[in-house]
């Protein structure tokens, strides 16, 4: 059946199928509920996917996102997906136990997420010219504010919906 007479659901189903193999349990539940924001998640996914950022270091970022917001579902997906870009599982465990990565970049990475979170983006001149002399331009940041807000929709959902964790990603 063409994507354009399935009802909004199955077609936001359709995408994340094509884009993943399978329909994850979060795309389920958001598109159960209500498509146009699963679809608006999909998007952005596949938008950030152009980002300045490398696939390993968006996990980097995503894992301390979705750590500081205590998701069960996003930090057990993000690991498997962090492990699939090259992330080492000592990596993984430090960022999701609330401790840095021994890499510069992704330490530096990791503390520019858990500031911009804690700070909800209220950076100062200070913030961002420390961010600046370790090569974290606003290019870098203004990617780390958009996975925040990708990051927050499944984040909120999986709270919400206490969303079942895909066998894929125990």
């Amino acid at each position: 059946m063409s994507t354009a007479t399935q009802d909004p659901a199955a077609a936001v189903r359709e995408t994340a199928r094509e884009a993943f193999g399978f329909v994850p349990n979060l795309v389920d539940e958001i598109a159960t509920h209500n498509p146009a924001v699963a679809q608006v998640y999909l998007q952005a996914n596949g938008a950030i996917e152009s980002g300045v950022l490398t696939p390993a270091e968006q996990q980097v970022v995503i894992l301390a996102i979705s750590s500081y917001n205590d998701c069960h579902y996003c930090t057990k997906a993000h690991a498997a997906v962090g492990a699939q870009t090259g992330l080492d599982e000592t990596t993984i465990e430090t960022i999701l136990e609330g401790g840095l990565p021994e890499d510069n970049r992704q330490r530096h990475l990791v503390r520019a997420t858990r500031r911009i979170l804690s700070k909800r983006g209220w950076l100062n001149d200070d913030d961002l010219s420390e961010f600046e002399d370790v090569d974290l331009g606003r290019d870098v940041i203004y990617e780390i504010v958009g996975l925040v807000g990708i990051k927050t929709i499944s984040n909120y959902i999986n709270h919400i919906g206490q969303t079942e964790i895909d066998p894929q990603f125990a």
